[in-house]
């Protein structure tokens, strides 16, 4: 049976969720703050995680962060926070995909069986890609420029994982965006920006002039080897 942590300070959000999920034959706990969440992480690892951003002891994307210090479990957060720099903020934690309040629950229950099925599923770990400036170990996610360790965020390794499955190739922005964020995301051209910014400051030995992920303006992006 699929287990699912639903992380909100709200009662009737909590109940209404915990009532639909065990209807469709999920196990369900809950936890009313951060703390509690991750004392149940500590104890059983769900196969799904529902957070709010918006807890009485913590900030979600604290909780996010000290769930990906140790499990790739998928998570959805689940805010009514609709600025885009808050949607960034957790996808760039670690978030799977983020729900905005008020929601429908048809909708809810499709992106929790995607991220149940992204959860379930152990793909292949790419090979590890040796530049002239980096090293990308894909099937330990560790990052190096010469000796130094280069933190790559659990988006990043996706972003880099979809990129580097087929090198000098074009891969468009909805694949990237799908690779990333779930079935749901397609159009959010904006965050991939964000994050290839973020990539090249991190890998690229001249920002200024990429030589490993090129930008292919309104269509995608290539890496090269």
């Amino acid at each position: 049976m699929t287990f699912i942590m639903v992380v909100d300070d709200e009662p009737h959000i909590v109940r209404t969720l915990t009532i639909n999920l065990r209807a469709r034959d999920y196990a369900v706990e809950s936890a009313g703050d951060g703390r509690s969440a991750l004392q149940i992480m500590s104890e059983r690892t769900p196969d799904v995680i529902v957070l709010d951003l918006g807890l009485p002891d913590m900030e979600g994307v604290e909780v996010l962060r000290r769930i990906r210090e140790t499990s790739l479990v998928p998570v959805i957060v689940l805010s009514a926070r609709q600025e885009s720099d808050d949607k960034i903020e957790a996808l760039d934690a670690g978030a799977d995909d983020y729900v905005t309040k008020p929601f429908g629950m048809a909708e809810f229950l499709a992106r929790v069986r995607a991220a149940a099925r992204r959860g379930s599923v152990e793909a292949e770990p790419l090979p590890t890609v040796h530049t002239t400036d980096f090293t990308l170990d894909f099937a330990n996610y560790r990052a190096t420029r010469g000796e130094q360790e280069v933190h790559l965020t659990p988006t990043e390794w996706r972003l880099l994982s979809a990129l580097a499955a087929t090198p000098g190739h074009l891969v468009t922005h909805a694949a990237l965006l799908r690779a990333a964020w779930g079935p749901s995301y397609g159009r959010e051209s904006n965050y991939l920006r964000v994050y290839a910014n973020q990539l090249r400051r991190k890998l690229e030995p001249d920002t200024g002039r990429p030589q490993y992920i090129i930008t292919e303006p309104g269509i995608g992006y290539r890496f090269m080897i």
